[in-house]
């Protein structure tokens, strides 16, 4: 078995809301997310790129690749990031990190790995989300599981509870049945950063 994901780049509408589905469900401490909408258009987020009436806007969500391949693994020294050899998914133990970031270096996806610089910090003043996600710690590392504690249940990751385009499909992609199987038969589709040699596990359909 091995965990992947496709998002369908047409069906998406720059909504963010599986980037504030995913902070929800996971607790995550101010000014930190793991799930991110970018513009691919004009410098602003939502701005079309070129002149009117010429012009362009499309988005890209960008969490953890969940790669076959994995820099980060190779790069942390302290085996604080490993991969699961069950299902593919990249983890990150936060009783093991020691706030090196050489996982943060070494992944070539920018922004997906996050670094808690100082104690959680919430707006609210309980906890929200699943009640058995790992708790945030300082001075550590943290990114994308898939929601492995949503996994355990039998569930799909947060971020797609709420897509209200659809958008996103997921599964065993060793499963020629599997919904994220199915979701890129006949289609085409891309990785980020192919060329890096780290074998994504999030297939962008076009």
């Amino acid at each position: 078995m091995r965990y992947a994901m496709a998002i369908d780049l047409k069906r998406c509408v720059g909504c963010h809301t599986c980037s504030v589905a995913c902070k929800m469900a996971n607790n995550l401490p101010n000014e930190i997310w793991w799930n991110r909408i970018l513009t691919v258009g004009g410098e602003a987020m939502d701005t079309a790129a070129g002149t009117f009436p010429n012009n362009t806007l499309e988005y890209l969500p960008v969490n953890c690749q969940h790669c076959a391949n994995p820099a980060c693994v190779k790069a942390c020294p302290v085996g604080a990031t490993y991969q699961r050899e069950e299902d593919g998914v990249v983890i990150q133990d936060y009783d093991k990190c020691i706030g090196c970031r050489y996982c943060m270096v070494a992944c070539p996806y920018s922004g997906v790995r996050q670094f808690n610089w100082k104690k959680p910090e919430y707006h609210v003043d309980f906890a929200v989300g699943d009640a058995n996600i790992t708790p945030h710690q300082y001075n550590t590392v943290s990114k994308c599981t898939f929601c492995v504690h949503r996994l355990a249940e039998g569930k799909k990751p947060a971020c797609m509870e709420l897509c209200i385009g659809r958008a996103r499909y997921f599964g065993d992609i060793d499963d020629p049945e599997s919904e994220v199987s199915k979701a890129i038969q006949g289609r085409t589709y891309f990785h980020l950063l192919e060329e890096k040699g780290t074998r994504p596990h999030v297939y962008y359909l076009t």
